[in-house]
Order: C-alpha cells, then structure tokens, then sequence
C-alpha cells in the first residue's frame, strides 16, 4: 500500500517549492484547486497544508491563503532516521558521494566521543550528501573500529549507511544531538560550492547502542538554505532540546 493521500500531497507541493515551482513569496493552490488535483477531500488537504506550516515550508491560514516562506527542508529530531530515511519520506531523492574512507587512530576528540583510549584504531567516512542531486551537507563520522571495519567491505555510495550496518546486526538504537552553527572550511567550501567561512548549521551526533555502547560520533555541516531543523516538545513531556550557555566552539 502506498503512502497515505496527506503525505503525497506535502510531498508533491514540497518538490514544488524546492524546484522554485512555487518560490517564496508565491501562493499555494487553493484547497478547492488541491481536492480537484487530487481528487480529495478537504481532510487530507488540510493535513498536507498543516504538515508544511509545522515545518516551516509555508504561512498563512485563518482566512488568508497559504504562501510559500522557506525553500529549506526540515528534519525532525525527535525521530532517528538517516539522512537517506528522511529524505525518502520527504518524497526527496537522496544521494551520497564518498570522499575518504581510511582507517586511523582516534584523535582526542573522537576518542572522548566514542570512549575509546587516544589512539585507538577508529574508521573516518568523509561523504558528500545530496539532495535530488544538489550538495546539502557533508559528512564526517568516525565509527568504532569493530562497527567502521564492516564498512570497508560495502558500497558507501550505495545507500543509507545506517540501513546496511543494521543488517550486519548494529544495534543503532539511540542519539543525541547537538545543533549548531559553524563556517564552512576549505573542505566544506570545496565540496558544498559556497565561499569559506559561509555560515552553516553543524549537527553533532553520538550514536549508542540500546546498552549505551558508543557507536559512532558524527560532524554533519548542513546548508541552511536547504535544510533546517525541527523539534517538537510540551510542557507535558521532558523537552527534547537542551540549551547551552557560555560554550563558544
């Protein structure tokens, strides 16, 4: 069975804004146009629209037509997906292109990260994630030695990384994520075609197992005219976002 009618809608009108289709500034179809494109009701219509307004995507409502206001695509945090996940669900085509795959010793920073002595050996992965073909974020992850070493025997180019390595039985159960904003380095200005120092929003990540084994540390450096961040929390439940003072990187 395919996806529900709701989700197919959003997908299509975000394709629509990213392809600048519908640009920002311009308005959406109206309700009465969507039901007659897609031969539905006003419910899933809504739904659509109010999917796009959570994100971010588009303004209005209460009487006033939807408008486009970002073209930048969310990712949510309080679900872990990979990247390749997130952007399938989207209704977005992922890709990936692998820079370097190297076995090494783990710097300082990797080994507090994954909890393994300095020098231990770690794997590197340095790739380049794409959205329908356009660069968006480049990736640096360091895995612990007997979790990166499976990743030597597989095409990184292939796919969801995460996807493989739970095949290969990889608990990757849980993560914490810390948001950011950094500029972009030769390497991350090379790769993503911007200018150095162009400010870009970095997501650090550090997967466990469901035990609480250190699985992999991840540096991922987003365009934020691309993709933006979402997280939804209540004063009912324990917030999902922690805020930082003082801590300069």
């Amino acid at each position: 069975m395919g996806d529900p009618l709701h989700r197919r809608i959003a997908a299509d009108l975000r394709r629509r804004i990213a392809d600048h289709d519908l640009p920002i500034g311009a308005a959406l179809p109206s309700e009465a146009q969507l039901c007659e494109q897609w031969g539905a009701s006003r419910a899933p219509v809504r739904q659509a629209l109010a999917t796009l307004r959570a994100e971010g995507l588009i303004g209005g409502g209460q009487g006033k037509p939807p408008v486009v206001r970002s073209t930048a695509v969310s990712q949510p945090l309080e679900t872990f997906l990979s990247f390749s996940r997130w952007a399938e669900d989207l209704g977005r085509t992922p890709g990936q292109r692998t820079v370097e795959i190297a076995r090494r010793a783990a710097s300082p920073e990797a080994a507090e990260a994954l909890s393994v002595p300095d020098g231990e050996p770690v794997v590197e992965l340095l790739r380049l994630r794409l959205l329908d073909g356009t660069p968006v974020m480049v990736e640096r992850t360091t895995f612990v030695w007997p979790v990166g070493r499976l990743l030597f025997d597989h095409d990184c180019d292939a796919g969801s990384i995460f996807a493989f390595l739970t095949t290969q039985g990889v608990d990757l159960a849980r993560a914490r994520h810390v948001i950011d904003a950094v500029g972009a380095d030769p390497v991350d200005a090379d790769l993503l075609g911007l200018p150095p120092g162009t400010p870009l929003l970095r997501e650090r990540r550090h997967t466990t197992s469901a035990a609480g084994a250190p699985i992999e540390y991840s540096d991922d450096r987003y365009r934020p005219d691309a993709v933006s961040f979402t997280i939804d929390n209540s004063q009912q439940a324990r917030p999902a976002l922690l805020r930082t003072r003082g801590q300069v990187s």
